[in-house]
């Protein structure tokens, strides 16, 4: 991995898990838990592709097992967090651009359930039985709850970040068939733009300038 994509994903890592100890997992929800790492490698892994979303997730998994309270064996989160990191890096698109939420949206739930899936099936091997006393089913749907809402303030923000780092044109590219996968969360509605509106206003700059230049060309013709 590049040094920019280290530094940028072990700051997002870190932000993300302070905020699931310290806030999230203080809300004392029914059910699961606002999962904020899992949604920061989801879109780590749709920027940067299937290597390096493993890594990451890696990465955030094993962090997530040593942060306190920890209650559970090192390396079962880690283990979720690579699949899972491998799995939506596989769904970047080969041009990186997305026109639809569907898709994110889409991802966001399969890993919602893969992870649970997963972590339940790591902690039946090692004995772990807390997912039968609560109920799978029921951890599952509000799983996938959770990070949906939580989602689209999320996930677009860190893909644009990770964009930007790249130095990545796409990043620039707003609006039409053109748009980035970013641009293409958000248009179906969030209410966020990032980098469209800077766009159009360039757009429109150029139109009056362009339509200014001609009136007064018209004018010393005459």
């Amino acid at each position: 991995m590049k040094f920019n994509r280290i530094l940028l994903s072990a700051t997002l890592i870190v932000v993300a898990l302070v905020i699931q100890v310290s806030v999230l997992a203080r809300l004392q929800l029914p059910g699961a838990v606002p999962d904020l790492v899992l949604l920061t490698v989801v879109g780590l892994a749709l920027v940067y592709g299937p290597v390096s979303g493993s890594l990451i997730g890696f990465t955030a998994g094993l962090l997530s097992d040593l942060a306190p309270p920890a209650d559970h064996a090192a390396g079962r989160y880690a283990l979720v967090l690579c699949v899972i990191g491998y799995l939506v890096g596989l769904a970047r698109p080969d041009n990186g651009r997305l026109t639809s939420a569907a898709g994110p949206m889409a991802t966001v739930v399969a890993a919602a359930v893969g992870s649970t899936l997963l972590y339940a099936g790591v902690g039946a091997l090692v004995g772990d039985t807390a997912a039968r006393h609560v109920g799978l089913g029921f951890l599952l749907f509000t799983a996938v709850v959770y990070d949906l809402l939580l989602a689209p303030f999320t996930v677009p923000l860190i893909m644009a970040i990770a964009r930007r780092a790249e130095n990545d044109p796409l990043a620039d590219a707003g609006g039409g068939n053109g748009a980035d996968v970013a641009s293409g969360w958000l248009a179906s509605g969030t209410g966020l733009r990032i980098g469209t509106q800077r766009g159009g206003l360039r757009v429109k700059a150029a139109r009056s300038r362009a339509s200014r230049a001609g009136r007064i060309k018209g004018v010393k013709r005459l």
